[in-house]
């Protein structure tokens, strides 16, 4: 459960214990307990707990379901047997509450537990695999003295944390070897006659190969570029050695044409033909430049980490072009003042940003009373319901409330104000950012040209002097 800032941190843990101790699916409170302290305050002394290691931030507290078959066991056994899970795992070094619900077909269980220890002040910490190597082995002996069906592990360890880090990898728009290494091996067992045909195939696409004649338990390549050894087994099924061999007795080339006859058809199709928009001879040069760097697309994909250099060049110079392009740029003149007029734009969007944080600063005052109405407002909230508990925290809210208002505001008003300055200050830094990548591409297109062309840099170099000191001497408003 997640920390929710400063106004209430523990809001996540005093919901998810209000939710499981609830009367109406525990009979009536019969099959609720707690470890290490008391149901009723629980809430309470963990946040004791968090305040005395002053760790009352980031990660708040745990919460693990176990659930059962339909029909297979009772409310009471799932208690003993939560109730032992519980004392196991979690020991005597966390507060935890545990809970049966019956209110389902099927009964299950609820522990929540204190993510701070209550003896030492060390923070529980779950790692990916966790679940596989401690949980659910405790859950399938205790399941099986209960004579409880139970749940195989069958994924070897690791196996998930691989997958979640691939994920990631795509998720991020990096290369992904396995994927490139998967095609050359469909490929390869396509084209080989038998196994030796199959990684000679292999070393001819430039891979590495360990363990190919039996020497060791599995069978490995690797590519120049990539940081390690990766085992095929670890690609799927289809691709461990045996598997492999087998293929190659099965799969061929001849089995993926079709044996049908086809019949060559002409297709006709209306096609809206746009003019080509014209082009200046700067935007000619950039232009040409990137269609050079397309002979990437016939390079064979299996040597793809060769062109890394090559496609950030790509990249570039892409960016340059859009950039002539959207300011309509023509000659080297006119990009030196598009270049000056950025430079205007930029310093009147941080002249606008620090007016903002100059005006909002002001408001600093407003702010830190809001803040800690905030953090009363739960407690306010409870005293308007009836519960007298929090007569001190209303006081003190009123009290703060009256401070907003001699000043002339609500708290909602200082609050909508607060989000207005932040959308202020947000909008200030995206235009300063968004003026300062264009001025950072300017000046790569200047660069470059200026490095192709030596007998025009001393030139262009005293025409930029003379348009930065006429305006230094205008000032920005």
């Amino acid at each position: 459960m997640k920390d929710c800032g400063s106004s209430f941190h523990g809001k996540h843990l005093k919901s998810a214990l209000d939710y499981i101790t609830v009367l109406e699916k525990t009979q009536n409170g019969r099959l609720v307990a707690a470890v290490n302290c008391q149901v009723d305050m629980a809430f309470e002394q963990m946040k004791e707990t968090k305040k005395k290691f002053n760790k009352l931030d980031k990660r708040q507290a745990y919460h693990i379901i176990l659930s059962f078959k339909e029909g297979e066991t009772s409310p009471d056994t799932v208690f003993e047997l939560t109730e032992k899970f519980v004392k196991e795992y979690l020991g005597n070094d966390y507060e935890a509450v545990y809970a049966v619900h019956d209110n389902t077909e099927h009964p299950h269980s609820h522990i929540v537990f204190n993510s701070v220890s209550f003896r030492d002040g060390k923070k529980y910490h779950y790692k990916k695999g966790d679940w596989e190597r401690y949980i659910q082995p405790i859950t399938n002996r205790l399941c099986e003295e209960y004579g409880l069906s139970t749940i195989e592990l069958e994924e070897e360890p690791g196996k998930r944390e691989r997958t979640d880090r691939e994920w990631n990898r795509y998720r991020d728009g990096k290369f992904i070897w396995s994927d490139m290494v998967k095609r050359d091996v469909d490929a390869c067992i396509l084209q080989a006659a038998s196994f030796d045909s199959f990684l000679s195939q292999m070393e001819n696409k430039g891979y590495e190969i360990k363990n190919a004649h039996g020497e060791g338990k599995y069978l490995a390549v690797k590519l120049p570029g990539m940081k390690r050894m990766i085992r095929l087994k670890t690609l799927g099924e289809e691709y461990g050695e045996e598997c492999i061999r087998q293929r190659i007795q099965k799969e061929s080339l001849s089995q993926c044409v079709s044996s049908e006859d086809v019949k060559p058809q002409i297709v006709y199709c209306r096609v809206r033909r746009y003019k080509r928009a014209k082009m200046s001879g700067l935007q000619k040069k950039y232009y040409a430049r990137l269609y050079r760097i397309g002979k990437l697309k016939k390079k064979a994909y299996s040597v793809a980490w060769k062109y890394k250099d090559e496609i950030k060049k790509m990249h570039k110079l892409q960016e340059q072009y859009k950039f002539l392009v959207r300011h309509d740029v023509h000659s080297l003149e006119e990009l030196v003042l598009v270049l000056d007029n950025l430079t205007d734009k930029k310093k009147e969007a941080s002249a606008e940003k620090s007016r903002v944080y100059r005006a909002n600063h002001k408001n600093k005052e407003l702010y830190d009373i809001a803040e800690q109405m905030t953090e009363l407002i739960e407690c306010e909230h409870s005293y308007q319901n009836g519960d007298t508990f929090f007569e001190d925290e209303h006081k003190r809210y009123h009290k703060l409330e009256s401070l907003l208002g001699d000043k002339g505001y609500s708290y909602e008003e200082v609050i909508q104000l607060k989000e207005h300055y932040h959308r202020e200050t947000v909008r200030c830094k995206e235009l300063e950012t968004a003026v300062s990548k264009e001025i950072k591409v300017a000046d790569s297109i200047r660069n470059d040209y200026v490095a192709d062309d030596s007998r025009i840099r001393d030139g262009l170099i005293e025409k930029t002097k003379q348009i930065e000191a006429e305006h230094e001497k205008q000032p920005v408003r």
